[in-house]
């Protein structure tokens, strides 16, 4: 019986043993992984952190932005409103101009294919008599002779 007791108890000591050595085994695996999960989510809050902080910034250059852009928006309305002005000023103190005169209309006689020669070249010469004169060319106040020059 000794060496039945003997052997009995050598193998509840073997399974005790692997038993042991699995569960610790185990737990070092389950440490392991706890240790990634808690690596993962540290850098998750810290990511989180940085993008909070970036935001932040963000909405405070706008909010910066806007008050310079609502100033610069008054200074705009101003500046347009100066510039309106001095063009309407200056389109009113021009003198007006004529518009140009139009070209009379052929009469229907003269626009029909003369017979002779002699109608043939005296038609030729009707339409470049009835050409519009050009316009004379614009008076401008401020030059100065070229003699002065």
């Amino acid at each position: 019986m000794k060496s039945a007791t003997k052997k009995l108890s050598t193998e509840i000591a073997e399974t005790l043993a692997g038993k042991i050595e699995s569960v610790s085994a185990g737990s070092k695996k389950i440490k392991k992984s706890i240790e990634k999960a808690a690596a993962k989510l540290a850098k998750k809050v810290a990511k989180f952190q940085k993008e909070s902080v970036k935001k932040k910034e963000k909405d405070e250059k706008q909010a910066l932005k806007k008050l310079k852009g609502k100033k610069e928006t008054k200074k705009t309305k101003e500046e347009k409103t100066k510039k309106i002005a001095a063009l309407v000023a200056e389109a009113t103190s021009k003198a007006p101009v004529s518009p140009p005169a139009k070209p009379k209309p052929i009469p229907a006689r003269a626009a029909a294919a003369p017979k002779t020669a002699a109608a043939r070249t005296a038609a030729a010469k009707i339409p470049a008599a009835r050409q519009a004169p050009k316009p004379a060319a614009p008076k401008v106040e401020n030059e100065a002779p070229a003699s002065e020059a």
